[in-house]
């Protein structure tokens, strides 16, 4: 499934979600449902995994962690608060940089509906690569 599609079905599943829960609950209950549905609809799942950063010859093993990296190119980092924070949009640009991702989603699940909650950004992408 190529970036574009595999987005729109973690889109969809985040709605599915969303719809069925509604807000309120904490970020790991929609990171875990949504990582064993995401599973479940037969995609290549991790979560929480370790990033290291590189700066100045210098190595930090456990830089970061994501919340979920879909078929090892889509990101999604999952948040639960009641309105968007600016620095949650640049945390994910930040996190496709250092993770060389062209594809992020920002879920906030607080929001009141799910539309006001997803965000699509991106890191220098362009169709037709990564």
């Amino acid at each position: 499934m190529d970036i574009e599609g595999l987005a729109r079905h973690c889109v969809d599943r985040g709605y599915r979600l969303h719809r069925d829960l509604g807000p309120g609950l904490l970020e790991s209950v929609y990171e875990s449902l949504l990582f064993e549905g995401l599973r479940r609809d037969g995609f290549g799942v991790s979560r929480q995994q370790p990033v290291a950063v590189r700066h100045d010859g210098i190595v930090i093993e456990n830089g970061f962690r994501y919340d979920l990296l879909v078929e090892d190119k889509l990101l999604i980092e999952i948040k639960s608060t009641e309105r968007h924070a600016a620095v949650h949009a640049k945390q994910v640009i930040t996190y496709l940089r250092l993770m060389d991702l062209r594809i992020g989603l920002l879920m906030n699940f607080g929001m009141g509906t799910f539309k006001e909650g997803c965000q699509r950004l991106a890191n220098n992408y362009a169709e037709g690569r990564k």
